[in-house]
């Protein structure tokens, strides 16, 4: 290949300009262009004539100089010729950008028309496909020998020799497409240096109205502003770009590739025919100090789609044999513009942690050693890409329940291998390559087995494809480049081992799920739909996979009626995931809840049976005659028995009911009690189909609707129910006959509750008459109708009666105590300016230098505390009366409450500024008085004058959350704080409670109602605890402040967490190994494990609690084998098998994720199933805590202990934060707090949380510094602790990168302030670097235009397109990933979000991330993430509290947490059931046969 010139010249021609190139006739530079323009005067094109006609009229009239004439000529002569020893198939790329309309030549020139496909036919599946180079696409993989090559040419393969003859007929066809557009492109394109870059950029913005649109060929008039900076019409690169570099040209000895490939000093083989004729496989070498440029010269990535569009790259380098692993240039064959580059490949890690790449051309295939130096840079990013997609592949292959922070915190943590030249990797390095990572996740998914769980579906993968915009299967229906894992990486066995399982649990799982796999076998397997857009859903069926090989039209059965294995489609793996998580989190909460249940009336049908009384009645009442038995047809059914009723749907099962009454009036009838079946429960389908549970549902019905007389057995707990654990072997109670069930629990459908049916005590009648549930609602109605006792008639006056005592809701309320009613009972005098709903939009934004600032059309701010409600109101009972009737008897149906008000420090003139310093139970006493109804009371407390206590106000509020205290008295009107007056205070001093005495402090607590005041500490015994899944221990930690519990032991796998448990629990025993294998030790009789340490045995464990993590599910849709097994083995199964062997008092299961709505709800149930079918009492529900992650908890209470029910929240909180309620089964449940989102405490912010914390800085690591000042507010005062430690602890920060340091530092510092707040500037970094502009280089459909004119579009997408890889940008202070998705996101609101002094922490994550699923993380002033302290502090951990490991585990440590202030609530909770317990075991001890009777 003597000539490298893109023009049809004879070959003499060709071998003349050879040597004038090569300096050969030692020719003057003038002489030398003179020459050559002698030559090939007759074979230019006419618009190179035209050019240099202009020059040499511009000579001529001497407005060039002979030296820059010679030059113009030469970059003339040198484009004509092909620039920088260029391939002649130059229309190429013509053709791919820029012909007229994408129409090719004839067809006459098959091979080169064929070359010159222009992109879109390319991209469209239906379009043509190239033949003249086979691409890797149309290739099907086989697999050579010599390495585990991905792809491979199948079909005819070339021989070396048949190359030889076609290389030139390639060149001759290339004046076949010339284009115009090297005249366009002159002005760019010459003398490309360093220094006229800045002038260029400026050119281009400047001059040509008219821009050529390099995408599409087609000319566009744009609107007088901004047009996209031109691109290279081959490797797509911004031609103003300072990073775009050029090839420097090849050493004089290189050798052309078929020259080199026969060079003996790669000694594969000789020069004779027949050896290249019988030599199968394309030869392989190695190439070091390589680089891969275009047709123009430009240095480009070959891994960015333009092999795959038929761009055509070469490389120079240095070829090297297949055994030589020495990368410099010794021994080596300099060759210079190898191929076209048909393919490129990486054959896995050769066990180290390097991939090998490889590229394929027409003659041979090359493995990558070293880049040449100008190359390194751009080598770098792929070798970064591939390493990161390995990174990402093994930790997921482990961590299948990973979120995207937690994939974060491998990728920031882990080092990369020597050799390559980046050290450290951030997110910018995962999002830049996230469309190559999530391909390479695709291939490896597809390699695997049809059964085994995608890691594609993962929440962290989801993630990542949301926020980069990865689109999914682009790379699967090409079946390209691929990262083949050779054994599948070694999977470690690490994480989880079997799970360990009592008979019953597994009985209940196995039963529930063969019969779900039956079901779906049945069904002939779920049909999984497709989205029908991405590739692999247009590819066809493959005909090789097991799938196709069962089909029909491939000649098999068609049974399994699964699809294709090669095109699953992505797109609706991911979208089932998703759907099967989300949870309606915009719920807003009503402030009380209507208990009122609306019972489900049942349609029945009556039957033709014949009926007749048997006996006299034994009583008359009025009309009614009381029978104690019936004939039905020929059975006899007495008071007592239950009976079955037809419904009338027939596909419904029967309805069964207790008969408590029988009598005649007219008609003979019955009153029915009636029982629920499980399916009608929470339980639903998971239901042990005999089981009943008795409900508050009864009513009078005619006989004539019996169907027959059924067996209800009640199922007492056994005398020995403690020791019993994992002894049940049959998960069945009774045989069935069709006619006998049992029940064992009662079931309140609102809240969702399952627990031992309520005695009741019979009345007289009880004989013929006993409805347990009628005498139970007479109770609830007198329990919560107001009432008034004790009239004063002293204190009569006018049309008004007064009493010294009413109650309410069982609560007693005497004049002198305080109350709580909701917020808008009273107002005050006070009008407090209340933080108006400000818009933080600023009008007039400079659109160039903030460009995404228009994405802030919302004023929600997530974390805003701008709509959460006040606390509850409070009042001193000053009168307690009811109004006359026109008879003169009081009506006792309307009782009213005259109150004093008292102020919170918010509510005087000083407003929330004087809250913020204010103890948190501060109030003053006021003189205002209001009326109020009594129904409207919420609760009870105490209001007390401080200088009155017996104890320091610091004991006086450890009492328990409803002690308040006031020192002085507000007066509105002068807007003045004064001493309270006498009655103020003497009113303290009267009699409460029982009437007795003036005692004051302690004593006068003492006459409360428990159930206000913390009891007094020795009265409950603590229960013996053992934590399971503990992490570094906020549920103990919460529970050992309620004073219930004493944690004895604690499970927890990850050593930091279990170390950072030691440290805060010196006491307790903490096994830092699998909970399976201490399970299996203790149920096969053992008492110590490996390490000697004492395990808990039977009878031990009074309190059972842990938040197994949903491992190893989080992908599943529906149930198949696989996904049976996946649950049989997860944690949540071990740890229910724990509570049925160890049968402990008590039991919790905390959960973070949506475990309610989880899968259907499936996990819920069957947690629940279990729970009951080992005879515990329970419910479940969400709580809320200060922030807004919700939580599930599962509680539960061993026969004969009471059921706790949820804590009431303590603060108000803003009803967009926290919803209450639950979705099972499209119905709603209720959480047992009747309060709403309504309070007794103001709403804790951000402010109050971690103001008085000192400043640090980005990357902040000094373990213990001083506090540098005193806590300002109640909360400071109350996390920093008694024991007030000079030491702060832990006020650590994640060191951010460069790039993300300079992203915080220009976020403003406004409420509300993120991303798109954010500058389009280029910065200098801390690193030294800087930081490129973002170019919007397309319209964007859905946001139009600025009002500058400029566009909004950062990739093809914007404009209906498929994505472009070429159009990613990196290094940019505005993160390209977020305009690119943010149309789809909710314009990703949030990330890199400041937090607002006002506000509340939206979530405490285990990784603050500024682009991670909860992206306002950052401090609201200081440019860095929160630190470890603070959000230890919005988690409610005590300063005093430690952790343990580096900055990361600290922060997973926290944010795995459950926060110990919702645990001591719950804790508390279950308090106050002992106590009752403890009450009525001292009051009376129970009689079995009461129990007997109850029902």
């Amino acid at each position: 290949m003597p000539t490298r010139t893109s023009l049809s010249l004879p070959e003499d021609v060709k071998e003349r300009l050879q040597v004038l190139d090569e300096g050969g006739d030692s020719l003057s530079d003038e002489e030398c262009v003179k020459e050559k323009l002698r030559l090939l005067q007759e074979f230019l094109l006419s618009d190179t004539q035209d050019q240099l006609k202009i020059l040499e009229d511009k000579l001529k009239s001497s407005e060039l100089t002979t030296e820059v004439y010679t030059s113009e000529v030469k970059a003339v002569l040198k484009k004509a010729l092909g620039v920088c020893k260029e391939d002649g198939a130059e229309q190429n790329g013509h053709s791919n950008g820029l012909s007229e309309n994408g129409s090719h030549e004839e067809d006459g020139e098959q091979e080169a028309a064929m070359e010159t496909q222009d992109e879109d036919a390319v991209k469209s599946p239906s379009g043509p496909r190239g033949k003249g180079r086979r691409s890797k696409a149309d290739a099907e993989p086989k697999k050579s020998p010599a390495t585990t090559r991905v792809t491979r040419n199948s079909g005819k393969q070339p021989t070396i020799l048949s190359m030889f003859s076609r290389v030139p007929k390639r060149k001759s066809d290339d004046l076949l497409v010339e284009t115009t557009h090297e005249n366009k492109e002159e002005k760019t394109e010459e003398d490309v240096t360093e220094n006229v870059h800045e002038e260029k950029r400026l050119k281009t913005e400047t001059e040509d109205p008219v821009t050529e649109n390099s995408t599409n060929g087609k000319m566009q008039p744009v609107s007088t502003a901004k047009t996209p900076p031109p691109k290279c019409p081959d490797c797509r690169q911004y031609l103003d770009d300072s990073d775009l570099k050029f090839f420097q040209g090849d050493p004089d000895d290189a050798l052309d590739e078929p020259e080199m490939l026969t060079d003996e000093r790669l000694s594969l083989f000789d020069a004779n025919e027949d050896g290249f004729e019988s030599y199968e496989d394309l030869p392989q070498h190695k190439i070091t100090n390589f680089s891969v440029y275009d047709k123009r010269g430009h240095l480009c990535p070959f891994d960015s789609g333009l092999i795959e569009k038929n761009v055509e790259l070469y490389f120079s380098c240095a070829v090297k044999p297949i055994y030589d692993d020495n990368p410099c240039m010794d021994g080596g064959v300099p060759a210079k513009k190898l191929g076209p580059i048909n393919a490129w490949w990486i054959t896995g890690f050769d066990g180290g942690e390097k991939a090998l790449i490889g590229f394929t051309t027409a003659f041979a295939d090359y493995i990558l050693m070293d880049p040449s130096e100008e190359y390194s840079a751009i080598f770098a990013l792929m070798q970064e890409k591939i390493y990161m997609s390995k990174i990402v592949v093994e930790f997921l292959q482990k961590n299948q329940d990973a979120t995207y922070e937690d994939l974060l915190n491998k990728i920031e943590t882990t080092v990369p291998p020597a050799g390559l030249n980046f050290n450290r990797f951030t997110e910018d390095t995962l999002l830049r390559h996230a469309q190559f990572v999530v391909e390479q996740v695709e291939s490896y998914d597809e390699a695997g087995d049809s059964d085994e769980q995608p890691i594609i579906v993962t929440p962290c993968m989801r993630d990542l494809i949301k926020l980069a915009g990865v689109t999914l299967g682009k790379r699967r229906a090409a079946r390209r480049q691929s990262i083949r894992h050779p054994t599948k990486i070694e999977k470690e066995i690490k994480g989880p081992t079997r799970a360990t399982t009592t008979k019953l649990v597994y009985q209940i799982f196995d039963t529930f799920f063969s019969d779900q796999i039956d079901q779906n076998s049945k069904e002939g397997g779920i049909k999984r739909q497709r989205c029908g857009v991405c590739e692999v859903c247009q590819a066809p069926d493959c005909g090789k996979c097991s799938a196709c090989q069962d089909m029909i039209k491939f000649g098999g059965s068609g049974k399994t009626k699964q699809a294709c294995q090669k095109r699953r489609c992505p797109n609706m793996a991911v979208k089932e995931a998703e759907d099967d998580e989300t949870i309606d989190e915009d719920e807003v909460l009503p402030l009380l809840k209507d208990t009122k249940k609306a019972s489900k009336t049942k349609n029945k049908k009556q039957t033709k049976n014949k009926l007749s009384w048997v006996g006299e009645p034994i009583k008359t009442e009025g009309r009614k005659h009381y029978y104690m038995k019936v004939r039905v047809e020929n059975e006899v059914v007495e008071v007592g028995d239950c009976v079955s009723v037809s419904p009338a749907d027939p596909s419904h099962p029967l309805y069964l009911a207790r008969i408590t009454a029988l009598w005649e009036d007219g008609e003979k009838m019955f009153h029915a009690h009636w029982f629920c079946r499980g399916t009608d429960t929470v339980l639903g389908e998971s239901s042990d189909p005999l089981e009943l549970f008795l409900v508050d549902d009864c009513e009078d019905m005619q006989l004539s609707f019996v169907q027959g007389k059924v067996d209800v057995l009640y199922k007492t707990p056994s005398e020995n129910w403690f020791m019993e654990g994992g002894m049940i072997d049959d998960i069945k109670v009774i045989e069935d006959d069709g006619k006998s069930f049992f029940y064992q629990l009662w079931y309140e459908p609102g809240c969702a509750r399952f627990e031992t049916p309520p005695k009741v005590m019979l009345s007289e009648d009880g004989k013929y008459k006993f409805c347990a549930n009628c005498i139970r609602h007479k109770e609830q109605h007198v329990h919560n109708t107001p009432q008034v006792f004790e009239l004063l008639k002293d204190e009569e006056r006018g049309t008004k009666v007064f009493y010294a005592l009413a109650t309410l809701k069982g609560e007693q309320f005497r004049v002198g105590d305080s109350v709580y009613l909701p917020p808008d009972a009273f107002n005050f005098g006070i009008k407090v300016v209340s933080p108006v709903k400000r818009s933080h939009r600023k009008e007039d934004v400079d659109e160039d230098l903030y460009p995404e600032y228009y994405r802030k059309s919302s004023d929600y701010i997530k974390g805003s505390n701008l709509d959460a409600p006040d606390p509850f109101r409070i009042g001193r009972i000053k009168e307690i009366f009811c109004s006359k009737r026109s008879n003169g008897k009081p009506d006792t149906t309307e009782i009213k409450l005259r109150l004093y008000k008292f102020y919170r420090p918010e509510n005087t003139h000083k407003g929330p500024k004087g809250a913020y310093h204010s103890d948190i139970n501060q109030l003053y006493w006021s003189d205002e008085e209001v009326t109020v109804n009594m129904s409207d009371v919420l609760g009870r407390c105490l209001a007390e004058y401080a200088e009155d206590l017996v104890e320091s106000v610091q004991d006086y509020s450890k009492r328990g959350p409803d002690c308040f205290y006031f020192l002085e008295a507000y007066n509105s009107k002068t807007k003045s704080f004064e001493d309270p007056p006498n009655h103020a205070r003497s009113a303290v001093n009267k009699g409460k409670g029982k009437g007795k005495g003036k005692g004051k402090g302690k004593g006068k607590a003492a006459s409360q109602d428990p159930q206000d005041v913390e009891p007094q500490e020795p009265t409950v015994p603590k229960l013996r605890t053992l934590d399971v899944f503990s992490g570094c221990g906020g549920l103990s930690e919460g529970f050992h402040q309620a004073g219930i519990a004493e944690s004895h032991w604690a499970i927890e796998m990850w050593d930091p967490a279990a170390q950072a448990f030691r440290l805060n629990n010196p006491g307790t025993t903490v096994f830092t190994e699998d909970c399976n294998v201490l399970l299996k030790l203790v149920m096969s009789g053992e008492k110590t494990n490996s390490l000697g340490q004492k395990l808990p045995q039977k009878g031990d464990v009074e309190m059972l609690c842990g938040g197994p993590p949903c491992q190893g599910f989080s992908g599943m849709n529906r149930f198949n084998s696989r996904t049976y097994s996946k649950f049989k083995n997860s944690l949540v199964v071990s740890y229910l098998s724990y509570c049925d062997y160890y049968r402990p008092k008590y039991f919790l299961l905390e959960n973070v994720r949506n475990f309610v709505s989880f899968k259907r709800s499936m996990v819920l149930k069957l947690t629940l199933r279990c729970l009951v079918r080992m005879g515990y009492q329970c419910t479940f529900g969400q709580y809320g805590v200060a922030q807004t992650r919700r939580r599930a908890i599962i509680l539960a209470a061993a026969p004969g202990e009471k059921l706790p029910r949820y804590p009431e929240p303590l603060h108000v909180f803003a009803p967009r934060a926290c919803s209450l309620s639950v979705v099972v089964d499209e119905k709603k449940y209720f959480s047992n707090v009747t309060r709403g989102n309504g309070g007794i405490y103001r709403t804790i912010t951000v402010r109050d949380t971690m103001s008085d914390l000192p400043e640090i800085r980005n990357g902040a690591a000094a373990l213990e510094i001083s506090y540098n000042g005193e806590p300002q507010s109640w909360f400071q005062r109350h996390i920093r602790g008694s024991q007030y430690q000079p030491i702060l602890r832990d006020h650590i920060c994640k060191d951010m990168s460069a790039l993300v340091a300079a992203r915080m530092r220009h976020i403003p510092l406004a409420p509300g302030s993120d991303w798109r707040d954010l500058p389009n500037i280029e910065v200098r970094l801390r690193d030294g670097t800087s930081t490129k502009k973002l170019r919007y280089s397309h319209s964007d459909k859905k946001q139009g235009r600025s009002s500058t004119g400029a566009l909004k579009g950062v990739c093809s997408c914007a404009d209906g397109k498929p994505c472009d890889p070429v159009d990613r940008q990196f290094n940019t202070l505005i993160p390209w990933c977020l305009p690119h998705t943010g149309n789809r996101h909710n314009h990703w609101a949030g990330l890199y979000g400041r937090l607002e002094w006002d506000g509340f922490f939206s979530t405490t994550v285990t990784n603050p991330e500024p682009m991670g699923k909860q992206g306002r993380v950052l401090h609201p002033e200081q440019h860095r993430v929160v630190s470890v302290r603070e959000c230890a502090r919005s988690q409610g951990f005590p300063d005093t509290y430690r952790f343990f490991g580096n900055v990361l585990d600290k922060h997973r440590q926290v944010g795995n947490a459950v926060p110990p202030p919702l645990s001591k609530a719950i804790g508390l909770e279950i308090k106050k059931c002992v106590l009752e317990r403890m009450r009525e075991d001292a009051a009376e001890p129970v009689k079995q046969e009461k129990m007997a009777v109850c029902d």
